[in-house]
């Protein structure tokens, strides 16, 4: 008898961690998620160019488990926690190093510095534009058409992946609020800007959708004025946000609401999402205590008045407590505010968040 028992308990012993292997190899809501953006969700695109914005070195990545990996951030960024989210096992692959049967998981196509305006950006190197990142997804299809045998698969395929877009920061930071280098300041009004950014951002989301992309979440551009960069350059005391700036950013945020529902509108057989990083940055700078911040304005490795004159120099020693900060460097997030705008995108904690929905109810239809 006690020999039956042991048996049994071996065979359940067998069973429970089969049980955990298939849990653990579950495949995820989506079978791909694509990015688009720029330095808040490069990883690695920026590596081989002849550019000032790269973050493959040190200090940057000192809490990612690769190390620095072109990330610019101490850990993961925001559509690395919308990937863990999504039930992904891995991280989407940068297109410079995607290949084979990889890129039928998607590929992130973000390139730090780039914008939806060709220009944008130019005064820092080697980018990327939004343009260029959607040829590279032409490209990929072909090659998904290639290794699903015909363009229907292809197309059924593309057409239950989530498609993550980020676009508009640059245009404002290194081009319309940028007068040394652009003239777009002085050519066009807020409300003109935006409009034309609209128009070509519109663009290519039709090229996106003419290629296979049904399911796409626009993330609204953040509270810029409250960057340390600006709050550095542009603040009379350090911490109060830079008005003007974002202003001009609410304008575009608003009129992408507007082109969401449009496009719903047009596109019977697609969904568009509007993620509001806007009024989360603001729900944090207003209550930082609340999501376990300490220190808003400052960033937790940079150069000069809150660490926002440049970002991270190389082997810089970071702030030890990097879970308080919001900003890593004097533009971007530390992985924990990357975390809060990536989980709120995926499940939206208030209606605002994610509009219509969030991205568990797009992955779901």
């Amino acid at each position: 008898m006690a020999r039956e028992l042991k048996k049994m308990g071996v065979v359940c012993g067998i069973v429970l961690l089969l049980n955990m292997w298939c849990m653990a190899q579950a495949e995820p809501q989506v079978p791909c998620y694509f990015i688009f953006g720029d330095s808040l969700v490069d990883n690695g695109n920026n590596n081989q160019l002849q550019s000032l914005a790269r973050a493959n070195y040190l200090p940057y990545g000192i809490d990612f488990a690769g190390g620095p990996t072109g990330r610019f951030s101490n850990g993961k960024t925001t559509v690395d926690v919308v990937a863990e989210l999504l039930g992904f096992d891995d991280y989407i692959p940068p297109y410079v190093t995607a290949s084979g049967q990889d890129i039928l998981k998607g590929v992130n196509y973000a390139s730090a510095a780039a914008g939806i305006r060709e220009e944008t950006g130019q005064q820092l190197g080697g980018r990327i534009t939004f343009r260029g990142q959607v040829r590279n997804y032409q490209n990929t299809v072909s090659q998904v058409v290639n290794l699903l045998g015909d363009e229907n698969s292809a197309s059924n395929y593309l057409s239950k992946c989530i498609y993550s877009i980020g676009m508009g920061s640059n245009d404002y930071l290194n081009n319309y609020f940028m007068p040394l280098f652009y003239s777009t300041g002085s050519q066009y009004t807020p409300e003109q800007y935006a409009d034309v950014l609209l128009r070509d951002y519109s663009e290519q989301l039709r090229i996106l959708y003419q290629y296979g992309a049904r399911k796409m979440v626009l993330f609204g551009v953040g509270q810029i004025g409250c960057s340390p960069n600006e709050l550095a350059q542009n603040s009379p005391d350090g911490s109060t946000c830079v008005q003007r700036i974002n202003s001009a950013i609410q304008i575009f945020n608003n009129k992408l609401k507007s082109l969401v529902n449009e496009l719903n509108s047009n596109f019977a057989d697609a969904r568009f999402i509007l993620v509001d990083s806007y009024g989360i940055f603001q729900e944090i700078i207003n209550s930082p205590s609340s999501f376990g911040f300490r220190v808003t304005n400052t960033g937790c490795c940079g150069v000069g008045r809150n660490n926002g004159q440049i970002t991270c120099l190389p082997l810089q020693t970071p702030c030890p407590n990097r879970d308080e900060y919001l900003f890593w460097d004097a533009f971007h997030p530390t992985e924990a505010g990357n975390a809060i705008i990536g989980r709120r995108a995926y499940s939206a904690q208030s209606a605002s968040d994610s509009y219509p929905i969030d991205i568990n109810r797009l992955a779901q239809l």
